[in-house]
């Protein structure tokens, strides 16, 4: 084996082996040939459906005609930029790189720069990548809520405050314990990396409030909730305004691009404009990804995908939720979209504290059983599940008739060894 544990990114260390050859629209072929309807697409990237036909023919096209160039700019990112602007409610410019690691990143320092401060809060349970500033914290100990490194280091990693989700007073406190230091605020708007924790809109108003009091940079982390739930972004649906977001995944279905973008007055300090915030990449805004973000764009446009994907996801949400009641488990079905997650306990949900609660032995059992039968969702506890414009009715019908058969099995076999 030519490669360390077999798969190059960490979030694919599964427990359990699979190698894919084949993808289309909801489905997915494994080495053996074996068919899977995809409720994990990459962690949500292909809101279209793999290998969606116009997306591929964009990009085809594109290839045909341009490949990376390294200097000035192509057509297809300026496109790009103002449909992005003209979507996005805090977006005044844009910027492209490849990964939404890259992006978190950007906007980070950009905020450190501006406001000549070092310290940002973020909210345990999110994960906005892989660098220094977001990896580490508290949620560590349950490895679905957090994550950290050997390496790390520790002066980069005190810098960051991460706190409860939903709790506007630790906030303040903290901004007030750190008076004159916090540059940034960070945050998913909806928490969708475990699961789906909605926020409450008073929260969100306060951070909006306390940040422009403070002159503390304010950055919605957009990368799954950006496209999926809405050309817009949540913060469009919510009605708050952050002054970065960063974009990812659904931008361009499944081709590599992630974005920042915000106030023209802080775009400007990267030195793409003549600032002083350094921005680069040999890739960036690489034509055939900024292509695919056109085609995947225009396919959004209408709303007509919206409707599919919001309406199949209600249809899990609420079968889920009856097979639960029931069974009489302890469950609660949940989600916003085409977004849906079981979790194994009682509801409320609103932060990372609530989740602790859940049964991860039932929850990741169910998964990995559901993979068995050829359903792809990702086996570890408290992960989401993605739905596409590929994906029908019919599918979802007959996931949810799998989910049945096996949770009716395995609250059967806990009956038993009671």
């Amino acid at each position: 084996m030519y490669t360390p544990g077999g798969i190059n990114t960490s979030m694919r260390s599964i427990g359990i082996p699979l190698a894919f050859k084949r993808a289309a629209g909801s489905k997915l072929w494994d080495a053996d040939g074996n068919e899977y309807i995809d409720y994990h697409l990459a962690a949500g990237p292909q809101i279209l459906g793999h290998c969606d036909p116009k997306v591929n023919a964009r990009v085809f096209e594109t290839l045909e005609n341009l490949d990376l160039v390294g200097l000035g700019t192509t057509e297809e990112e300026a496109k790009l930029a103002e449909m992005i602007c003209h979507c996005v409610p805090s977006a005044k410019q844009a910027l492209f790189c490849l990964t939404g690691s890259e992006a978190t990143y950007s906007a980070i320092r950009l905020a450190r720069a501006v406001t000549k401060r070092t310290e940002i809060i973020r909210f345990i349970g999110g994960y906005h990548g892989w660098h220094d500033s977001v990896l580490a914290g508290p949620s560590r100990e349950r490895s679905m809520l957090g994550h950290s490194s050997a390496g790390m280091i520790k002066e980069v990693v005190s810098k960051s405050h991460a706190l409860t989700f939903n709790d506007l007073k630790a906030v303040e406190k903290k901004i007030r314990e750190r008076r004159g230091k916090i540059a940034a605020v960070i945050l998913e708007p909806i928490m969708h990396n475990v699961g789906c924790v909605m926020p409450k809109i008073e929260f969100l108003k306060g951070l909006r409030e306390l940040t422009e009091k403070r002159n503390i940079i304010l950055i919605f982390d957009e990368m799954i909730t950006g496209f999926r739930h809405g050309l817009g972004g949540y913060q469009k649906i919510c009605g708050i305004t952050p002054d970065v977001t960063t974009l990812g995944k659904s931008i361009a279905n499944g081709y590599p691009l992630a974005a920042i973008c915000g106030r023209e007055d802080l775009m400007q300090r990267f030195k793409t404009a003549g600032g002083d915030v350094f921005f680069a990449g040999t890739y960036n805004a690489h034509p055939l990804s900024t292509a695919a973000g056109i085609a995947t764009i225009e396919a959004l446009e209408d709303g007509s995908v919206y409707d599919h994907i919001f309406a199949l996801g209600d249809q899990m949400r609420k079968g889920m939720k009856e097979i639960c009641e029931n069974l009489g488990l302890r469950a609660y079905a949940t989600g916003f979209g085409s977004i849906f997650v079981t979790y194994f306990l009682e509801p409320p949900v609103e932060n990372y504290t609530s989740l602790l609660k859940n049964d991860g032995r039932l929850d990741v059992a169910f998964r990995r059983e559901m993979v068995k039968r050829r359903f792809l969702i990702m086996p570890m506890d408290l992960r989401r599940g993605v739905i596409s414009a590929s994906h029908s009715k019919e599918e979802i019908i007959e996931t949810l008739n799998a989910a049945k058969a096996v949770l009716e099995r395995s609250v059967s076999a806990n009956r038993r060894s009671a």
